[in-house]
């Protein structure tokens, strides 16, 4: 190869080559229904986004007055941030047990072992 010439590469495939994106249904749905605090099944997941933790707790079926009400209680408590999406509860850091302690104090449960 000689010097000041680019070499040529094409690598993948286009989706004018009979590709296609395959969009699949939601494995679960959402509940619109409205529980009260004592009858939510609540547990953990904890993930990491850009190297910091984040306790996600859920799923809530609240209307979105209590959902936002009952997000800012437990922020202000925590003295952390915080979002709702899609009826789960994403906290920043691992809080897991002082987030356990104002949920139950609120009446809600959660699945045993979590």
């Amino acid at each position: 190869m000689s010097r000041g010439k680019k070499l040529d590469l094409f690598i993948g495939a286009e989706i004018e080559d009979g590709w296609a994106k395959v969009e699949s249904p939601r494995k679960s749905s959402i509940s619109q229904e409205i529980l009260e605090p004592q009858k939510h099944q609540l547990f953990f997941k904890k993930e990491k986004r850009r190297g910091k933790v984040v306790t996600l707790v859920g799923e809530f079926c609240l209307d979105e007055s209590q959902n936002t009400a009952l997000l800012k209680k437990i922020k202000k408590s925590l003295g952390c941030g915080g979002t709702s999406k899609e009826g789960w509860m994403e906290f920043q850091g691992d809080i897991k047990e002082r987030l356990r302690e104002l949920l139950v104090e609120e009446g809600f449960r959660f699945k045993p072992k979590h």
